[in-house]
């Protein structure tokens, strides 16, 4: 996926009220950006980090700049971050019709956000008329702990186990269902779910897999132009 335009680079002044983060570009102009995560992002937020926006020339909107990246430091140097949660279907779409995803190649159609199960949309829906449907439920990963092994969630997501449990159930009704982990930062080399944090969501993706639910993380590679998936990562218990 590439930007319109190369991204702006800054420094985090805060991020508050959750969607809303101040930043002081390299420029000196002062700017205040959305921020699309909802999550905590937890290790992430640091005043004074360097942080990388998109701007937009929409007249329609509040704030022109979206807050995309971050430099974050696991002790082998600055690796970019991305923070926006947007992204994820738009990147593993892309990566699937350039047939950059083997394991989810081979299917004649390709729907973004179709309803299905108890009032959710699924995030893509493969179909073909020979290999019949494959549900894909995709996540934003950015949390890291442990240098080089990445981790979901970063709080508590009852959502997340909702999607699981239908994820099961497409299963059931003889459908294929992958939930996939897209791990926005390079320095990934393996994932597994922050069970310490939320439980119940780790409970969830037990259950799933039993039932017959595929599971698989991939990486990203970053830069100020373009984000693109880099290949699969090793899956932990």
């Amino acid at each position: 996926m590439r930007f319109p335009s190369p991204l702006k680079r800054g420094r985090l002044v805060r991020r508050y009220k959750r969607f809303l983060a101040d930043v002081v570009l390299d420029s000196g102009e002062e700017v205040t950006s959305t921020c699309p995560n909802t999550g905590s992002m937890l290790g992430l937020t640091a005043p004074g980090a360097t942080v990388w926006l998109s701007e937009s020339d929409s007249k329609t909107r509040k704030y022109r700049h979206t807050w995309e990246m971050i430099e974050n430091d696991m002790g082998k140097g600055p690796v970019l971050v991305g923070i926006n949660t947007s992204h994820p279907n738009k990147i593993v779409a892309e990566a699937i019709r350039a047939g950059e995803i083997p394991t989810l190649g081979g299917y004649e159609r390709l729907k973004p956000e179709q309803k299905y199960g108890a009032a959710s949309r699924i995030d893509l829906l493969l179909d073909d008329d020979a290999k019949g449907r494959a549900y894909v439920e995709i996540k934003n990963v950015h949390l890291m702990r442990e240098a080089g092994h990445a981790e979901f969630p970063d709080s508590v997501t009852e959502r997340g186990a909702k999607h699981l449990a239908e994820l099961s159930a497409m299963v059931a009704e003889g459908h294929r269902a992958v939930m996939l982990y897209l791990v926005q930062r390079g320095d990934a080399r393996s994932f597994s779910v922050a069970r310490d944090i939320d439980p119940t969501y780790g409970r969830a993706l037990d259950s799933a897999l039993r039932a017959g639910v595929e599971a698989m993380a991939l990486r990203c590679r970053l830069s100020p132009d373009e984000i693109v998936i880099d290949g699969e990562i090793e899956m932990r218990a």
